[in-house]
């Protein structure tokens, strides 16, 4: 069987062209429910590399053709970004976004717990992404019970064995990305409370073959309000002979240049701090009008639950309104209750394509 390309783009090959211009990968993370598509093609918009699925349950992913059409969908739009920002007049928002792209990454992150599951559900996916990733992170109870997320932290030997499992995937699958690499096979962590234990989790990662591990600088137990161990990414970092990517607490453009700076990662990874202003990595320090617009056109588009796409926003205007403003905007019923609100809050006029700057 001979090789298979599709226009998908290696993380690898974006996180050296960022190095070769003096910068670092800046991608936006898994966020469950909200990483979707609309949602990822707003932060391309706006300098963001590389974009994660919401986690993906691997042995309902393989087994059911809901899961398959709901939890994972992709277009030629998802992996481009614009090389600057759409303009006031457009005769068409979609086209003229996307007119002038560089392609960028779509990894599809992926909960398991045997190698045969994380497997059999990236054999389904290689061909529409640029990589696959395993969550070992998660902290919710519910997936250490399940022995997914964090329960993975406990069983380096497991994962070394997923990770050979999906290599092997990979590499039989015949599949080449757009700029003539194979997919990525990757993890994300957390740190243990002795860094002795996480160095050794990542040296039987790197020994499976691993492409790249992400760390988010927090243990099991700490929450969220806790600041993270950048002391420990960086001693990763160090020792590693595979990429490392830092996760936790990037909320500005200032946050994740500091990261950087401090711990000599490849690359940055936001997930809170991209819900709240989805062009952070562009600079901007709340979200811009313009991102506003993007991200409501492109969920209409893709028929985006009225759920998300409200939170979406909500997240996105919280800096940029008066109490008053998020009190009514919290209790609109429907997508015409927010056509109308942003029309007489924002002026913007959704009846014409690409209204703001």
């Amino acid at each position: 069987m001979g090789e298979h390309h599709h226009a998908y783009t290696s993380v690898l090959a974006k996180m050296e062209e960022r190095k070769r211009s003096g910068g670092y990968l800046r991608i936006c993370g898994p966020m469950v429910r909200y990483s979707k598509i609309a949602f990822r093609e707003t932060c391309r918009l706006y300098d963001t590399d590389v974009a994660y699925t919401p986690m993906i349950i691997s042995d309902v992913f393989k087994f059911s053709d809901i899961s398959r059409s709901t939890e994972y969908r992709t277009n030629s739009r998802d992996n481009r970004k614009e090389l600057s920002i759409f303009p006031a007049c457009v005769n068409s928002f979609l086209s003229v976004v996307y007119a002038i792209g560089i392609y960028s990454a779509v990894v599809v992150q992926f909960a398991a717990s045997t190698p045969a599951d994380w497997a059999d559900a990236t054999s389904l996916v290689i061909p529409y992404c640029s990589g696959v990733n395993l969550n070992c992170g998660c902290p919710q109870k519910w997936a250490i019970a399940d022995g997914i997320g964090c329960a993975l932290m406990e069983k380096p030997e497991l994962v070394k064995n997923m990770v050979e499992a999906v290599q092997h995937t990979i590499k039989t699958s015949n599949v080449k990305l757009a700029d003539g690499l194979k997919p990525t096979c990757s993890i994300k962590i957390r740190v243990h409370d002795d860094i002795r234990t996480t160095m050794d989790y990542v040296k039987r990662a790197e020994a499976a073959g691993v492409d790249y591990i992400v760390v988010h600088g927090r243990t099991r137990k700490q929450r969220s309000s806790e600041p993270v161990n950048l002391d420990a990414i960086k001693t990763i970092k160090e020792h590693a002979s595979v990429p490392i990517f830092a996760n936790g607490d990037v909320f500005t453009l200032e946050d994740a240049d500091r990261i950087v700076e401090y711990t000599g990662v490849d690359g940055v990874m936001a997930a809170r701090g991209l819900l709240e202003n989805p062009a952070l990595f562009a600079g901007h320090k709340t979200t811009p009008l313009a991102a506003i617009e993007a991200y409501t056109r492109l969920s209409i588009g893709y028929g985006t639950n009225y759920f998300i796409m409200h939170h979406h926003l909500m997240m996105m205007t919280e800096k940029s309104m008066s109490r008053t403003e998020k009190r009514l905007f919290n209790s609109l019923p429907s997508t015409a209750a927010l056509l109308d609100f942003f029309e007489s809050t924002y002026d913007l006029d959704f009846s014409k394509p690409g209204s703001s700057e």
